[in-house]
């Protein structure tokens, strides 16, 4: 046994890792050399291919006819060399060992046919060639995707331009619509296209661009019917866009018309009729010019001269505090004639305030009360009403609360505010645009009483022929003695 174990097994250590790091070493150079090999014979490769057959043919050295047979030799000589490299290329692959990695990289190579019109994967450009290579002119640098086909741009190109450009054949009327309408798009916009919830209001909204709150809508706001049917045909509906008929599109749009007064009832929407529609607002909208006839005008250098010599404040602008202070008193009149600056400048108050003379007082109040009557007459009293029966009237009124309000803050939305309808003519209402059918009536004598109220609600279609009410009507006398006194409540 050794006398140096230890020594021994150190020296056995480090013969196995030397060993093994040769073997490393070897493996890693021979990977290497395969890289490099490799990389040596895809470049070769390419060398070859780049060699087009329209491009070999320009390159091909002219022999003039008066050229002597030296100079002609010459040049056939030249032209020999030009394919060399790609028999080289050949006879390498020729004697690459069949099976090895670098015989089939250089075999795939040289199969490439590069004339920026083919293509061995899907037809759409030279997409086999080596990475970076410019191989598919037609297709754009990288060689990917192709043209769009006449058709394909076809389905995409569905714009309907206002002065009619784009739009289809086919037609629809008023009543279709109101269908086509109900199935697909009441859920959002309600029956009446007056709106579900926060969804957008569709009809309505006429004369009140210029309030504080406008609603803007189809009617109201909406300058081009194309847009319209434009946006209806391409989105709706939701979830299901471009799922309606051409015929469909056109009846939804003319039952929105309709909703909004500016259609009769019995009105069919076509190619040929698309323009016989006034839409309220086309005149609502200007061209921006802006560029040509005011940015030149801020774009200049500034003159410098002429400028005043200094400068004064002459007026300072009071933000009034109108917030009420704990004892519930009103601290704006305070601030409103709040002293004004020491040093002599005026102030200016945000909203002024003008106050009647007291004389006038006693004779406008005695003409309020002149006036009382008048306003009144025909409507009973709201204390002479069966409270029950106004508070079932009022749970019926839900079902028309989607087009009409009534009490304090009430708005004309699809129908008409109804405070004070009855004993009222009919189609009198404030800044509403009633059909012309109510209006008709009205100026011939016809006044909102029970008889007559009892019978629009029960079948208005039919009470009053050309009436834009779509509502189906009340169908219980009870439903419409309740909302009558309900009605009768809200003067």
């Amino acid at each position: 046994m050794s006398k140096f174990p230890n020594q021994l097994a150190l020296v056995g250590v480090v013969g196995v890792s030397a060993i093994a790091l040769s073997v490393g070493l070897s493996e890693r150079a021979a990977h290497t050399a395969d890289l490099a090999a490799h990389e040596a014979e895809m470049h070769a490769a390419a060398a070859q291919s780049s060699v087009v057959e329209h491009e070999t043919q320009e390159a091909a050295p002219q022999v003039a006819a008066d050229d002597t047979p030296e100079v002609a030799a010459e040049a056939t000589a030249t032209a020999e060399a030009a394919v060399a490299p790609g028999e080289a290329a050949t006879e390498e692959i020729a004697a690459a060992p069949a099976g090895t990695a670098a015989a089939d990289a250089a075999a795939t190579a040289s199969a490439v046919v590069i004339d920026g019109s083919t293509d061995t994967l899907d037809g759409q450009g030279d997409t086999t060639a080596m990475v970076g290579e410019d191989t598919a002119a037609p297709q754009g640098k990288f060689g990917l995707g192709r043209a769009a086909l006449p058709e394909e741009i076809a389905a995409w190109d569905v714009d309907i331009m206002p002065d009619g450009r784009g739009l289809p054949e086919g037609s629809g009327d008023v009543w279709t619509g109101e269908e086509v309408f109900a199935d697909n798009c009441a859920v959002c916009h309600g029956d009446f296209a007056e709106g579900v919830d926060n969804w957008p209001k569709l009809a309505g909204g006429m004369d009140t661009l210029d309030h504080e709150d406008p609603l803007k809508t189809v009617g109201s706001y909406w300058p081009y019917l194309s847009t319209t049917f434009d946006y209806v045909r391409r989105s709706m509906p939701f979830g299901a866009a471009q799922t309606m008929s051409d015929d469909d599109v056109y009846a939804i749009t003319a039952y929105i018309l309709y909703s909004n007064d500016l259609v009769d009832e019995d009105f069919t929407l076509s190619k040929e009729t698309f323009f016989d529609v006034e839409m309220p607002n086309a005149g609502g909208f200007i061209v921006d010019d802006r560029a040509e006839t005011e940015y030149p005008l801020f774009s200049q250098d500034p003159c410098m001269e002429n400028c005043k010599e200094s400068v004064e404040i002459t007026m300072r602008a009071a933000v009034l505090d109108v917030t009420p202070d704990e004892d519930g008193e009103d601290t704006g009149e305070e601030a409103a004639v709040a002293p004004a600056a020491d040093d002599g400048t005026q102030v200016a108050s945000a909203d002024p305030v003008t106050l009647a003379p007291a004389a006038a007082a006693p004779a406008d109040t005695a003409a309020a009360t002149e006036a009382a009557p008048e306003a009144t007459e025909g409507a009973a009293p709201a204390s002479e009403v069966d409270p029950a029966l106004v508070a079932s009237g009022e749970k019926v009124f839900k079902k028309c609360k989607a087009c009409h309000q009534v009490g304090d803050g009430a708005k004309n939305k699809v129908g008409p505010v109804l405070n004070g309808i009855v004993g009222r003519a009919a189609g009198t209402g404030d800044r509403f645009k009633y059909s012309k059918a109510m209006v008709e009536a009205g100026a011939g004598g016809m006044v909102w009483d029970e008889a007559n109220l009892a019978g629009y609600l029960a079948a208005p279609k039919t009470f009053l022929k050309g009436n834009k009410m779509a509502f189906a009507g009340l169908k219980k006398d009870d439903d419409i003695a309740a909302i009558t006194a309900f009605l009768k409540s809200h003067p």
